[in-house]
C-alpha cells in the first residue's frame, strides 16, 4: 500500500517544539512503514521524518504567518493543497490519502476526485458549523476519541469510521522512555498556555494546597518568559491583545511567584520528558471538551498519574482510581490531587503500552484504510 499523508504547511514533521498534528504524524508514519506501507509525506521541505518521498510547496514552516491578517495568509494552505493535487494528478500509484489539514484538505480533495481519502479530525467540531453540517459525502473521517465523534454534526457522524486514540512514542515498550526518573515534589501542566487548558485552575489549587507546580508550554508561540515580556510590555505589539497572551497576563501570571508556581516556557526533547517523568502528577483542569488528549497519554507512558476534570476524551483515557483520577469540580480536583500516591506508576505505564503505543495506532489506521479502500 502507498499512502500520501497530508500534514500541511505549518510546521516541520516532527516539529522542533510544540505541534500537535505534526507530532501525531511523526508517531504514526514510522509504525506504518514498519508494516510495509510506503509513505509519501506532504509537508514542508525542511521536515526530517524518514519517509519514502517528501513533497512540499514551501521549503520552511509557515506557522509564523498565522499571526498576520487572514487576507494575507489565506492562500498558504491552498498553495499546499494545490501541490498535493498536482502530485496526485501526475501519478497513479497512490492508493489512499490520509489527510490532516483542517477544512481545506477535505474541501479540495473531494472536489478533485482522486484516490480515496481518510480525513482525521483533530480539533473542536463545534467550529465551522456550515462546513461540517454539509460535509462532503465522498470523504471518510475518523475522530481521535469517541466523545469527539458523539458531539459531531450529523453529516460528520455519517461519514465517520470511528475513533483512533492518539499515541506516543513514549509508550513503545522497546524504544520508549526506559529511564525511571526520580520522583520530585512538583506537579505539572504540560501544553499550550490558553484558557481551554485551564492553567489558572491548576495554579490556584496548588497555591492553596502549598504544592509546587510547573507550567510548561508556549504562549501564542512565545517560548520563554523573556519573549513574552517583549509582547507584554508593548501595547502596540500585534500579539498584545491575543487571547492566549491576555489569558496568561490576566489570569495566570497572578499566581506565578517563581517558587511555588512557575512558568518555565516551552520545553522539548529529553528535558521535557524528564520534567514530566519526575512529576508527582500531571494536572488537566480542562475548560473544554478535549478531543484528543496527547498530553494525558504521555503522562501515562511516563508513569505519571493524570488528574483531570471529567470532560471530553479524559474518561476514555483515564481509568478512575486505577490509572488516575477524574473530578467534576475544582474542589473535587483538589481532593484527588492529594491522593495521587494511591496510583501505581507501573499500572499507568502498562496501560499506555497496551492502548496508546504507535503500533496500536498504526494497526487501527490500517484497518480504517482497508475499509476506505473497500468502500465501507
Amino acid at each position: 500500500m502507498k499512502v500520501l499523508v497530508n500534514a500541511g504547511p505549518w510546521l516541520t514533521v516532527p516539529p522542533a517544539g510544540y505541534g500537535g498534528i505534526e507530532n501525531v504524524v511523526a508517531t504514526l508514519v514510522p509504525a506504518l512503514r514498519s508494516r510495509g506501507v510506503q509513505v509519501v509525506l506532504a509537508s514542508v521541505g525542511s521536515s526530517t521524518l524518514e519517509v519514502d518521498e517528501l513533497i512540499s510547496a514551501y521549503d520552511d514552516e509557515q506557522f509564523s504567518e498565522l499571526q498576520k491578517p487572514y487576507n494575507q495568509v489565506m492562500g498558504i494552505t491552498h498553495a499546499h493543497l494545490a501541490r498535493v493535487v498536482d502530485e496526485l494528478r501526475g501519478r497513479d500509484d497512490i492508493d489512499l490519502v490520509h489527510d490532516h489539514v483542517e477544512v481545506v484538505g477535505p474541501t479540495v480533495l473531494s472536489a478533485f476526485g482522486g484516490p480515496p481519502v481518510l480525513h482525521t479530525l483533530h480539533w473542536d467540531l463545534h467550529k465551522h458549523p456550515a462546513f461540517y453540517g454539509a460535509f462532503p459525502p465522498s470523504i471518510a473521517v475518523n475522530g481521535v476519541s469517541e466523545s469527539q465523534i458523539a458531539r459531531a454534526p450529523e453529516a460528520l457522524r455519517a461519514a465517520s469510521l470511528g475513533a483512533v486514540h492518539l499515541a506516543t512514542p513514549l509508550a513503545d515498550p522497546l524504544t520508549g522512555w526506559d529511564t525511571r526518573a526520580d520522583q520530585g515534589e512538583h506537579l505539572v501542566v504540560m501544553g499550550r498556555i490558553c484558557g481551554l487548558k485551564g492553567q489558572h485552575v491548576a495554579a490556584r489549587i496548588c497555591q492553596k494546597l502549598g504544592l509546587p507546580l510547573v507550567l510548561a508550554g508556549p504562549v501564542s508561540g512565545r517560548n520563554t518568559p523573556a519573549e513574552l515580556d517583549v509582547v507584554a510590555q508593548n501595547p502596540y505589539h500585534p500579539l498584545h491583545s491575543h487571547p492566549d497572551v491576555r489569558y496568561h497576563l490576566d489570569q495566570v501570571s497572578r499566581y506565578l511567584d517563581g517558587d511555588l508556581v512557575r512558568w518555565v516556557g516551552a520545553v522539548g526533547g529529553p528535558e521535557r520528558d524528564y520534567l514530566y517523568a519526575s512529576a508527582r502528577a500531571a494536572l488537566f483542569p480542562i475548560q473544554w471538551d478535549e478531543p484528543g488528549g496527547t498530553a494525558v497519554v504521555e503522562a501515562l507512558a511516563l508513569g505519571v498519574p493524570p488528574v483531570g476534570l471529567r470532560r471530553g476524551c479524559l474518561p476514555e483515557i483515564i481509568d478512575h482510581g486505577r490509572t488516575g483520577f477524574l473530578a467534576d469540580t475544582e474542589a473535587e480536583l483538589a481532593e484527588w490531587v492529594l491522593r495521587v500516591g494511591d496510583i501505581d506508576p507501573e499500572e499507568c505505564r502498562q496501560e499506555a503500552f497496551r492502548r496508546f503505543s504507535p503500533s496500536v495506532m498504526a494497526d487501527r489506521y490500517l484497518d480504517l484504510y482497508e475499509k476506505v479502500l473497500s468502500g465501507r
